[in-house]
């Protein structure tokens, strides 16, 4: 399996094995590149057939509020759960079972209206009922869920009637919409969601081989405009190259992401296939744990920041793609301000800070990587750079498994590397407890009264104002952010390029004949 028991959609971007290794574009990729959905499909197309999706990243269950990994949003966002809301590929909120809603003058009643006459995959009616049930289980005290903290607001759920929803809030909550997307309707009834479902979305779950296969067939009884193929098929591989090989023999029609640069060369210009490149929003970094020497001095952050060569590490790792940002923040975010001249790289700076916060001969930290690249890669370039001003890292390798534990529920940590793909995450910044520690109470009332703005423009303001400040205080070092690379056989069309939260719309993929 791949992935970690981490909370749906937080981290984790399970990548291949490569080397550190440069990579050539050429004008003849460039212009091969397509940023927006496939579209070499002829008009005729079989829509029972079976689509063959390469991914590395399995589920570890089916509930994405149980630990499942990002997997389990990658396959059953949108196409098994739906939620009052959708995120789309371009990143805007769309109602999807919500027809309609209203929000009291006050900003702390929202009153939704559900579509009529949408059935689970069970036959049974959705109600209002299933709607509080759902919000409820994910703001409960057994929810992993990545959002849970987002939705802290909401006071009370009533159901008035079997269509009507009604959410008070303790406090203005403008995201509410937004937060909403992450919450997946499901059947009150239903039971053992950890290995089964019951959801109102285009496709049910047909099949899951645990380490192969995970079969989705399309719901005759969908309420909506109905999938154009009959059954998609996740293919689940825990090596890149065989992945790859997959799309390259026919075993699968596209995988959701491509990993390495190099892989690239085999499908470039190869009339066979598409090669699409969107927006991504996962981000390679460095965090420390804010709560321990000698993490808590800002000029020992800026300093190891300023130490690190992060475009050589990224075109190391993907040569002429990916994108620096400077901070948490991705260009897709409406806060995205480009900060990369807060700390550039500059190694005299950074023996300068180090002298200046006592530590002009150094020190050593232990730095706790996961055991899948880029990670061990990364670790021991991060090794190499510090070693130039002074610090010596000692890298502790753990599983993914190891780290959930270790890193993000128990925080025993100096400092640690991770994948972060969630879509708007600033929030876990204003969060103290959140596994790095970064406790600054202006970014916490920024954050926090980001929700409570009135208009969508103050909102921005103040986190615009937040990104800056958790930037210039090196709260971690923010190294890259991924390019999202996916390819596809050429007679497929339909599929979505951006992977926002890691999520793989299924219904609106298509095959010629």
């Amino acid at each position: 399996m791949t992935g970690t028991n981490a909370p749906a959609g937080t981290f984790v971007r399970k990548s291949s094995p490569r080397g550190l290794r440069a990579f050539a574009t050429t004008a003849a990729f460039a212009t091969a590149i397509s940023l927006s959905f496939a579209a070499h499909a002829a008009d005729s197309y079989d829509p029972d057939a079976i689509i063959n999706v390469g991914s590395l990243y399995e589920p570890q269950n089916l509930d994405n509020i149980a630990g499942a990994g990002q997997g389990i949003n990658e396959a059953f966002n949108s196409n098994v759960y739906e939620g009052l809301f959708r995120l789309t590929d371009a990143g805007n909120v769309e109602q999807v079972l919500a027809t309609d809603y209203k929000v009291s003058d006050d900003g702390l009643t929202y009153t939704f209206t559900l579509k009529p006459d949408v059935k689970f995959h069970s036959g049974d009616p959705l109600t209002a009922q299933d709607v509080k049930y759902s919000i409820e289980r994910v703001t409960g005290p057994d929810s992993k869920s990545s959002r849970k903290s987002s939705l802290a607001p909401i006071s009370a759920i009533e159901a008035p009637d079997d269509h009507t929803v009604v959410v008070r809030l303790s406090s203005r909550s403008i995201s509410l919409p937004y937060n909403l997307t992450y919450v997946w309707i499901v059947n009150d009834a239903a039971q053992n969601l950890t290995a089964g479902e019951d959801g109102t979305g285009p496709y049910k779950l047909e099949n899951w081989r645990r380490g192969s296969t995970l079969s989705l067939k399309r719901f005759d009884g969908y309420w909506g405009e109905k999938p154009t193929n009959g059954e998609v098929i996740f293919n689940y591989f825990t090596d890149a190259t065989a992945l790859d090989n997959a799309l390259l023999t026919g075993a699968v029609d596209v995988i959701t992401g491509i990993q390495s640069p190099d892989a690239l060369a085999q499908f470039k210009d190869n009339p066979e296939f598409t090669v699409s490149e969107g927006k991504s929003t996962t981000k390679e970094l460095l965090a420390f744990n804010d709560r321990v020497e000698p993490f808590t001095n800002v000029k020992v952050r800026k300093a190891i920041s300023r130490a690190i060569d992060k475009k050589k590490l990224l075109n190391s790792i993907w040569g002429e793609y990916g994108t620096l940002i400077g901070s948490f923040v991705p260009p897709t975010d409406p806060w995205y301000v480009d900060l990369n001249a807060v700390d550039p790289y500059n190694p005299d700076s950074a023996r300068a800070l180090l002298a200046e916060a006592g530590f002009a001969d150094g020190f050593s930290f232990t730095l706790d990587t996961p055991n899948y690249d880029p990670h061990p890669i990364v670790a021991q370039f991060i090794k190499s750079e510090l070693a130039k001003v002074g610090i010596t890292v000692n890298i502790n390798v753990i599983t993914a498994n190891e780290w959930y534990n270790k890193i993000y529920k128990a925080h025993d940590f100096q400092a640690t590397l991770q994948e972060h793909v969630n879509h708007r995450d600033i929030v876990f910044y204003g969060n103290p407890d959140f596994y790095w520690g970064y406790d600054n109470p202006k970014v916490i009332d920024l954050i926090k009264s980001s929700e409570t703005a009135k208009t969508e423009e103050e909102q921005v303001a103040k986190l615009t104002e937040a990104n800056r400040i958790i930037a210039d205080d090196a709260a971690s070092v923010w190294l890259y952010l991924y390019p999202q690379i996916v390819i596809s056989k050429a007679n497929v069309s339909g599929y979505p390029v951006n992977g926002l939260n890691s999520q793989f719309f299924a219904y609106g993929i298509k095959k010629s004949d």
